[in-house]
């Protein structure tokens, strides 16, 4: 299944677990194997595996000892800064998102006031 946006996240996580479950499988490994060299419970791994969800920091450990961890970088792309940004921010490394102030209505105005 291609994991896609429109599908719900119970549907993404039984995907991701069940290609978790085929690589620990391909990989040759039992699932108190894998969570013993991953340093996590068996029933984690379970879990996981029927698409429960976990903590990233686990899915991380999992997926280096399955030596899937090359994936990161495609998972949330690094993004270089615009030239314009680069000239803008003079080598520093934007830190904050600023939003522009709501505007207040124009008042209106006589020459009485």
């Amino acid at each position: 299944m291609k994991i896609t946006s429109d599908l719900t996240d119970a549907t993404v996580l039984r995907a991701l677990g069940s290609r978790l479950e085929r690589q620990r499988i391909e990989a040759n490994l039992t699932q108190a194997a894998l969570a013993e060299q991953a340093g996590v419970a068996k029933r984690t791994l379970e879990r996981i595996e029927a698409g429960l969800g976990c903590e990233l920091s686990t899915l991380v450990r999992l997926l280096r000892v399955l030596d899937l961890s090359t994936g990161f970088d495609s998972l949330i792309p690094e993004l270089p800064p615009s030239p314009i940004a680069q000239l803008q921010l003079k080598g520093k490394q934007r830190r904050r998102v600023h939003t522009k102030p709501p505007s207040a209505p124009a008042k209106s105005w006589s020459w009485r006031e």
